[in-house]
């Protein structure tokens, strides 16, 4: 059985609860709390040195660590994982696009403003840039929706999770989706499909940290 060190709150680790979900793939939950440092002891940092989460143990003493690294793991060969060879690769160029353009600007105010108490003083430098290209990244979310139901082939797939985990608290860090019908039809469609799990979610059998 797969073990999934994951931090509640964190869209990262988000994508890769719900792609297990999803996927039906039993797991047992380790909780990492970032904030208190959780993922900075000795014994976190000999399996990630990098000492993030989410990791997942994909096999007795192998952790793969990256969110979308995971995420493709969890998905090769299976209906989330485009068919053919050039529909991966554009999954891959969406997930790409996710890590370069959402996860930094979206990602990071959500961290700050919703996460960290202060957190708005302590990055208010830096907070209007988040917002510009947050909103740029999402005007190129919205223009590939308004030509097709999902980013790639028209089909739910490993691209979407990537996507939505950040997309979906956009509005809880001041962006505002008034203005992108497409993106919020998108949400719609993806909470709607089979096994589909909310952020808040657990499976029964959680741990705390180590």
């Amino acid at each position: 059985m797969y073990t999934l060190y994951s931090m509640q709150r964190s869209g990262n680790s988000y994508k890769v609860r719900l792609a297990l979900a999803q996927l039906g793939i039993p797991f047992r939950l380790v909780e990492i709390d970032i904030l208190k440092g959780e993922s900075r002891t000795p014994e976190f940092l000999a399996k990630n040195p990098h000492g993030q989460v989410p990791l997942l143990e994909a096999a007795p003493g192998r952790y793969l660590a990256e969110s979308n690294a995971i995420l493709w793991h969890l998905v090769s060969r299976t209906p989330l994982r485009p068919e053919h060879r050039i529909d991966r690769a554009e999954a891959l160029q969406w997930m790409f696009f996710e890590q370069h353009s959402i996860e930094p600007n979206i990602g990071a105010a959500y961290f700050w403003l919703a996460l960290v108490k202060g957190g708005r003083e302590l990055q208010q430098h830096a907070l209007e840039d988040w917002m510009e290209e947050g909103y740029r990244s999402l005007a190129v979310m919205e223009n590939h929706l308004k030509h097709h139901r999902y980013f790639v082939g028209d089909h739910y797939s490993v691209a979407d999770i990537a996507l939505y985990a950040y997309a979906h608290l956009a509005h809880t860090c001041d962006y505002d989706l008034t203005t992108f019908p497409e993106i919020r039809a998108w949400l719609e469609r993806v909470a709607a499909q089979p096994g589909y799990v909310s952020m808040d979610w657990q499976p029964e059998n959680v741990v705390a940290a180590e």
